[in-house]
């Protein structure tokens, strides 16, 4: 896919989600979904940075900063997630209607997103001090310290993306059988259950987390402020 035909499928992916937004509709999902899948599920950081209306260097500066997430893709290059650079875009948009700055806009979202971080209960979300005594159970605390923050979080949209996603793990063969039909069971609790199946710290609670379509779903500068406070 040449860029410029990227380009043009990103701006069908800007416009899927504002129509998913407004008609919750699953079918629109299931297509951007797959638009994204198509697209490897991230963007080069020069297209992300062109998508922002920054420069490269300003968007590379917000990486390094740990603000922006990237990933390594299939081709060995680290790329921004579409979902972010997304949300980010979204933001941006935002900011630009409201008229608030001409220039700079993606600033005013990287700061709001820094505050959003900073207001994280970390006291509440993090194990207690018995739990965290044992250095190697670090990364499944901090997964559960994610999850715990997810948990406040959890709302029947967010639930039904996690499943379709759930459900396309399935079909490309990412995630164990036997993971994915727990993770239906959870995901047909009603919420408040889910919320105690994600955060429990039992075998089976680290099982679930370790295979988590709910992966993701806070931003960069929050899950920093996770890993960095457990």
């Amino acid at each position: 896919m040449s860029p410029k035909e990227r380009e043009k499928t990103l701006e069908n992916i800007a416009l899927l989600r504002r129509a998913e937004g407004d008609a919750q509709n699953a079918d629109v999902a299931l297509v951007r979904e797959d638009l994204e899948g198509q697209l490897g599920g991230t963007v080069s950081r020069s297209l992300a940075a062109s998508l922002l209306g920054v420069s490269h260097t300003a968007l590379n500066n917000w990486i390094s900063a740990g603000d922006v997430p990237t990933v390594i893709s299939p081709r060995g290059r680290k790329e921004v997630p579409i979902p972010v650079v997304m949300e980010l875009r979204e933001a941006v948009e935002e900011e630009r209607r409201a008229g608030r700055r001409k220039l700079h806009m993606l600033e005013p979202v990287m700061v709001e997103a820094r505050r959003r971080a900073e207001r994280i209960p970390i006291r509440k979300v993090a194990p207690d001090s018995g739990a965290r005594s044992d250095p190697h159970r670090a990364p499944e605390l901090r997964s559960l310290a994610y999850h715990r923050a997810v948990a406040h979080r959890l709302r029947r949209p967010v639930i039904d993306a996690a499943r379709r996603k759930l459900r396309r793990w399935q079909r490309e063969e990412k995630i164990d059988p036997r993971y994915a039909e727990v993770w239906e069971e959870v995901f047909s609790m009603p919420i408040a259950d889910i919320r105690k199946a994600i955060t429990a710290d039992d075998q089976r609670g680290r099982d679930l987390r370790q295979n988590s379509p709910l992966a993701g779903l806070l931003t960069e500068p929050e899950r920093r402020r996770i890993m960095e406070g457990v």
